[in-house]
């Protein structure tokens, strides 16, 4: 199957290349694109120079930062427009270990999305402080009991089928934000598409600094306050008419 994995990246100048090296080094049939918001720290330039290395790297220069939910969308629209039928995106902080990308491929065999989890296996969350890990807590049991969704909502590290997932269902999600990960997942389960859980360590990051403001939990608590109210005043608008995700072959 035809495979996009879909890095967004914003001042990860460290980063781009130990994390182009070790994709590359899982030998994956895949070709990879990461998606800069005009990083001021030159991250763009570098990885125009991975190019060189790398014939089945290439890069989306947006011109300024425009939101990670907003990299996300721009990502799917690619891997839709050219076809691709299976699409993995993770972070390029290390917070998402590269090497599980091929657990993620073979579990997205039997699910529509594959989304990696930090709440199946204890002590997921190595060097966080505790502030950290209550919001992330905070976060997941938010979107468990206004929205139903029991899987790991906030999370990128993700696998999609494409070839089931018809492109019309992320013109539902309208978050441009770090809301758009709980937004998109509540349209896939709405719709019902199957949704499966890959249990992660997320380790403190190796370079950079977190592009999580206060400002933007902010807009996501509000985001999160809207959708509940549309879930139970307006449900349809998380619908798109005439869905259903097809039967899987039996041989899976």
């Amino acid at each position: 199957m035809k495979t996009l994995i879909v890095i967004p990246t914003y001042n990860e100048r460290e980063n781009v290349r130990p994390m182009c090296e070790q994709i590359g080094a899982l030998g994956l049939d895949a070709d990879l694109l990461f998606i800069d918001d005009g990083s001021p720290d030159g991250t763009g330039a570098v990885l125009e120079e991975l190019t060189k290395e790398h014939p089945r790297l290439r890069v989306l220069h947006r011109p300024a930062k425009s939101g990670i939910g907003s990299a996300h969308q721009d990502g799917i629209a690619l891997a839709y427009a050219e076809g691709y039928q299976r699409l993995v995106t993770l972070d390029c902080d290390f917070t998402h270990s590269p090497d599980l990308i091929p657990v993620f491929l073979e579990r997205a065999e039997t699910a529509d999305v594959v989304v990696g989890s930090r709440y199946i296996d204890s002590d997921s969350l190595p060097g966080w402080t505790i502030v950290r890990k209550a919001l992330t807590a905070g976060g997941h049991l938010l979107t468990k009991s206004l929205l139903g969704i029991s899987q790991d909502a906030t999370g990128a590290f993700r696998a999609y089928d494409l070839a089931r997932i018809p492109r019309e269902i992320f013109g539902l999600v309208r978050s441009r934000g770090y809301s758009f990960f709980f937004e998109s997942l509540l349209v896939l389960a709405r719709n019902g598409f199957g949704i499966a859980e890959v249990p992660i360590k997320l380790p403190a990051r190796t370079a950079g600094h977190s592009k999580m403001t206060f400002a933007e939990i902010q807009r996501s608590v509000a985001t999160l306050a809207t959708l509940f109210w549309a879930s139970q005043t307006d449900p349809g608008r998380f619908l798109l008419p005439g869905v259903r995700p097809p039967a899987r072959p039996s041989a899976r």
